[in-house]
């Protein structure tokens, strides 16, 4: 019997495993129908993102497909600017390591 109880968390944890997996695989399938639509799609597991002509969409992915989708032209950008670590860098000095990476897009209609 004890020997029952110690191999009960290990099927515990393949099932959850096993669940997560199946999730993840649904949350795949409904990006795949929905980047259909679209030139190019990247998946990422915090966010989805489509290029259709000079329009970008991006949302949340789940696993009836993307959410709190949005869009914009690349018309309508003057400029991008790169922040890592929540500094922005500069293009001629690149910086050698860091951990969050983020895109600033700057619209025409954001100049005061």
């Amino acid at each position: 019997m004890e020997r029952g109880l110690l191999w009960l968390p290990l099927l515990f944890a393949f099932f959850w495993l096993a669940w997560q997996g199946s999730k993840e695989f649904k949350k795949l399938e409904a990006y795949r129908i929905w980047a259909e639509q679209f030139d190019k799609a990247k998946y990422d597991i915090y966010a989805v993102l489509g290029l259709k002509d000079n329009n970008i969409t991006w949302g949340k992915p789940t696993t009836t497909g993307p959410i709190q989708l949005e869009t914009f032209s690349l018309d309508d950008v003057v400029s991008i600017q790169l922040f890592v670590d929540k500094k922005q860098v500069e293009m001629e000095k690149p910086p050698e390591r860091g951990g969050l990476i983020e895109l600033e897009f700057i619209f025409r209609n954001q100049y005061n």
